[in-house]
């Protein structure tokens, strides 16, 4: 049976809804009324009971405390370090601008301006990079430069691109069965699946992430994951890893778009395996020294110690924008090449249509999922993840958008109508007279 503890904290880690229920967001304490600072929460020595933000009770992902526990996850989880290295970080050069009242329209036809987006949207950072320079960056809430915010799926994006990474350099072939590097699946969902289904997110797996269903898979991923406590007396899988081989099929592959977290721990899985190095290690090595970045990032970890690949990562604002502009870059960053140019284009290729139309995501139209990126044919595309966790990559515009949230509902869904027309608006007044 499904806990209290667990109902109130599954939608941290579930995503992906192509239309999310309606919701009276009326009902929560806005920007103002739910800031972590005004409300001392984690204020004291100890703090008081009514402030505490826990792990044991699943208060660490229950809103309004996310706006406090979503800037200090190693505080209430294990994690594992993602060194930065060393060198020196490398230098974003500077030239503010004022962008609060820049006005757009929504999606839903209201009038809006930058400013009252981001705080209809419970943003708690955003950094602008236009032409290689910040010119705009805001932290509010519990949000620091210096402090690492949970990405929360947008984790599934670097396990793209160190997938498609490991792809291009001949270590890693799409097309192969998902077996041929990880045999421990063949008696799962993903035993006749290929390692391109996964990538795009387009295998036929029993899994849902709908946390009002008690029987929703997505119950032992938590648990697993160590995100929360598993219930009394229950028996379930102590690692990511025998999660992952519980698994059954519902359907057939490379049918249709289905967003499912487990298609990227069995991709994580695939790239850790083919690469001999654990994800932490991996990250470290391949982009955050080579990206000069200014603080080490983290990845939350399973009991076992396993970093999770579908909603783990940790890290500041600013670094996030150095993945963005070095994606912007076709790769290159910090005076070298750091991801191949060839790797860079494939993710912004897309994919089938097609398949992704039968997800039915509203917010998202003509869009594609392709190596755990979201396209769009705009030109633009992006690293997404629940409660407003954002990589927005626009090569025309020459604009780059790292922005931090902690929405009260997960599904993007419910912000994608005010916060998707915002960076169309910024990346059109900062273009203005091209």
């Amino acid at each position: 049976m499904k806990s209290p503890l667990i109902a109130c904290a599954l939608l941290a880690i579930a995503t992906g809804a192509s239309a999310a229920p309606p919701v009276d967001l009326a009902k929560f304490p806005d920007t103002a009324a739910s800031d972590p600072k005004a409300n001392a929460l984690m204020v004291g020595t100890p703090p008081p009971p009514d402030k505490l933000v826990r792990w044991a009770d699943g208060s660490h992902f229950r809103f309004p405390n996310t706006r406090w526990s979503f800037s200090h996850m190693r505080e209430v989880m294990p994690t594992a370090d993602v060194w930065r290295g060393s060198g020196k970080p490398s230098h974003f050069a500077r030239a503010e601008q004022k962008l609060d009242t820049v006005a757009y329209t929504d999606m839903d036809g209201i009038a809006r301006t930058w400013g009252e987006a981001l705080a209809k949207t419970w943003t708690d950072g955003v950094v602008v990079v236009h032409r290689g320079r910040i010119v705009y960056e805001k932290y509010f809430g519990a949000l620091e430069p210096h402090f690492p915010h949970i990405a929360m799926s947008v984790t599934k994006s670097f396990v793209g691109l160190l997938a498609t990474m490991l792809e291009h350099e001949g270590k890693l072939d799409p097309s192969a069965p998902v077996t041929r590097y990880v045999p421990e699946l063949a008696a799962t969902a993903y035993g006749d699946a290929t390692v391109r289904q996964v990538m795009d997110m387009t295998t036929g797996v029993q899994y849902s992430e709908n946390y009002a269903d008690p029987k929703a898979e997505i119950f032992g991923y938590m648990t697993a994951g160590a995100f929360l406590p598993a219930p009394p007396g229950a028996e379930l899988p102590g690692s990511f890893f025998d999660f992952l081989k519980t698994l059954k099929k519902e359907g057939e592959h490379d049918q249709a778009f289905a967003y499912k977290t487990v298609n990227t721990e069995v991709l994580s899985w695939i790239v850790q395996r083919v690469s001999g190095q654990a994800l932490p290690q991996l990250l470290a090595q391949r982009l955050w020294q080579k990206l000069g970045a200014e603080e080490d990032a983290y990845l939350l970890v399973d009991r076992t110690g396993t970093a999770s690949g579908g909603g783990g990562l940790n890290a500041t604002l600013r670094d996030m924008a150095r993945v963005g502009e070095m994606m912007r870059l076709k790769g290159r960053f910090n005076g070298q090449q750091i991801v191949p140019a060839a790797v860079v284009a494939d993710i912004a290729a897309g994919a089938d249509q097609a398949k992704f139309a039968k997800a039915g995501y509203t917010t998202l139209p003509n869009w594609t999922y392709h190596n755990q990126w979201w396209i769009s044919d705009q030109g633009y595309y992006m690293a997404r993840g629940i409660y407003g966790q954002a990589i927005y990559v626009d090569p025309k515009s020459e604009l780059v958008i790292a922005r931090f949230g902690s929405h009260p509902i997960a599904a993007n869904s419910v912000q994608d109508p005010i916060i998707l027309p915002a960076y169309r608006a910024i990346a059109k007044h900062l273009n203005r007279g091209r």
